[in-house]
């Protein structure tokens, strides 16, 4: 399936990217307040312009030097993010899903009640603000990265 990376914005000027199936995938996350900033996990998000990418190079003269270094950077650059996305989807794979029990199951491992190891789910945005005034610290991970293989 092909994604659809939007640059987004939050109200306080974060700028981040989100990968959704579609724009119509967006708007209903969006409107149902699953888009948050990652930096301050604010639901005030706005989709900023980006350049498209357009496969236009039959119509230019062949590439000079300074085009195929571009070139070659951004074909490094895409490795790289394919890299840490590999990375990523690993480390969630390592988990253990705990679903919506998430916050209590976080407070019990900080708290010495249950064994210490790696856990996600899905909590409020109260519960994670409750976490971290607790000292809990937690990471908010796009639900993309959980593609019905984690389980």
């Amino acid at each position: 399936m092909a994604l659809k990376v939007f640059d987004l914005q939050c109200e306080h000027g974060h700028v981040f990217e989100g990968w959704f199936a579609s724009h119509d995938d967006y708007d209903a996350q969006r409107a149902r307040g699953l888009v948050a900033c990652p930096m301050c996990d604010s639901t005030q998000i706005a989709k900023r312009l980006s350049a498209p990418h357009l496969n236009v190079s039959h119509l230019h003269a062949p590439e000079s030097a300074p085009q195929a270094q571009a070139v070659d950077e951004k074909a490094t650059i895409a490795a790289l993010q394919a890299r840490v996305m590999h990375q990523v989807r690993e480390l969630v794979r390592s988990t253990e899903n705990v679903g919506p029990r998430f916050a209590q199951e976080a407070r019990r491992i900080h708290e010495g009640e249950a064994d210490e190891r790696p856990i996600r789910g899905t909590a409020t945005q109260e519960e994670r603000a409750a976490l971290a005034d607790d000292g809990i610290d937690v990471m908010t991970l796009p639900s993309f990265l959980d593609d019905g293989q984690l389980q």
